[in-house]
Order: C-alpha cells, then structure tokens, then sequence
C-alpha cells in the first residue's frame, strides 16, 4: 500500500504591495505626524511649505494637495490666497486628521479633502491652476506614471511644485545619512513609538532619484520646464514645473 498523495500546500499570502505598506505605516503614525515632522526637520518644514506654495503662485487660482497628509500644504494654499483648494490622500486616517484640523484653522473655508490616489486621481483633465505636495515623491510606486497623472489634471501653464528629501551631496552625504539613519528613528521611537516607519525615511531616500533625475521625469512626463532648488543644507528639493 503506497501512501495517499499530500495535499498540496496552501499559496503562501502574497507579499503587500508598495502602496499597502506606505498606507499602513501613515495609518499608524497619524497621532504623531506633525509633532515629529517639526522635531526631524527643526520646524524648518514649515518654511519649506510656504516656499512650495509660493512656487505655484496659487491667488485666484484652484490648487490641488496631494498626498495631504494632515493638510498642511493645502491650508498654506488657502493663506496664499487660492479661490478652491483640494487636499487628497490615499490613507484615509490621514484625511480624518486634516479635516479635524481645519475645523480649528482659519482661512480653511475653501478648503475640502477626500480620499484618492495620486496615480489614479478621480478628476476630469485640466482641472487645476496648480498641483503641490509635500514629501510624497518617495513613496509613490511609479514616480514616472505619478508625474504624468498630474501633468494630466493640470492645466496648460499650470504649474507643479514638488518638496522632498534629496540625496545629499558633498560632505553633508555622510552627517545627513547618519541623522536620518539613527536620530530620526530614534525621535520615531520616543514620540511616535514607532520604530520602522521613521527608519523607512533612510532606506526610501537611498534608492530615490537624485534632483537631477527628478527634474528629467518631469519633463518627459510633459513639463515643458522642470527646475528646483536645494535648500535644508542640500538635503531637501523644491521642484517646479510647468505644463
């Protein structure tokens, strides 16, 4: 008598994807995320935001936030002076943060917030004078397909202005990549009890494009001009195009 043939093993749940893990690890550092921004950047975030917003010239015009976060770019559009803003992300925690927020800011009237991806966003071509966001360009899964979604719901001549880490150059290279290797984890741990999500800073930032490429993305993605300058002691870009 033989034995009976083993079933065959059940198919090992599949891995999450980029998008599920980025989801999840935002998910979990919600209640923490604008306290531990100001301590990793020394509040020079803030500076970084109006400068961004700045860049699109956003008066009189309708703005779009992706990858809000908790909104602060949109409500810096709102200040600057935009007619309609739009802050969109795809973790919905971090929606539900920005809307509480804007119940205790002034100058948030023409503000709104929804739920959506920046690789698929839900709105009609040519929709917006002006696209912002703010240290999403690492975490998207296609930057290349990103940019060519926003080149589509931005109108011609709108413009588009991107803030992020940069790989730093010079020697700032070796003081950055050790602060952010173990200084910003370690704030992770302390104020947000949450080690990997701010390790994932460092192993994000190493395989990122530097400025140069970013640039080059962008004007394949059909940005007729892509600029940026460095600021953050060469570890933080802004990018400007224009469609």
């Amino acid at each position: 008598m033989t034995d009976a043939a083993a079933p065959p093993d059940a198919a090992a749940p599949a891995a999450p994807t980029k998008p599920a893990r980025i989801r999840a690890m935002f998910t979990a550092i919600v209640p923490r995320y604008d306290l531990v921004n100001r301590l990793m950047t020394l509040g020079l975030d803030q500076r970084w935001r109006r400068q961004t917003v700045a860049a699109v010239a956003p008066r009189d015009g309708v703005v779009l936030d992706i990858a809000a976060g908790t909104g602060d770019l949109a409500f810096e559009a709102a200040k600057q002076g935009a007619r309609r803003v739009l802050g969109a992300d795809f973790c919905p925690r971090m929606i539900e943060a920005a809307r509480r927020k804007a119940r205790r800011l002034p100058q948030t009237a023409t503000v709104r917030f929804l739920v959506a991806d920046a690789m698929s966003l839900p709105f009609a071509d040519a929709s917006f004078d002006a696209i912002v966001n703010g240290f999403m360009l690492r975490n998207v899964a296609d930057l290349s397909a990103t940019f060519v979604e926003l080149a589509r719901v931005l109108k011609p001549g709108g413009r588009l202005a991107c803030l992020d880490l940069t790989p730093p150059r010079g020697l700032m290279r070796h003081f950055f990549s050790l602060y952010i290797a173990t200084v910003v984890p370690l704030l992770g741990v302390i104020f947000a009890r949450n080690y990997a999500a701010y390790r994932y800073l460092f192993d994000s930032l190493a395989v990122h494009p530097d400025a140069d490429r970013v640039a080059a993305m962008m004007r394949a993605a059909g940005f007729r001009q892509a600029t940026y300058r460095v600021t953050g002691f060469g570890t933080v870009a802004i990018h400007l195009g224009v469609k």
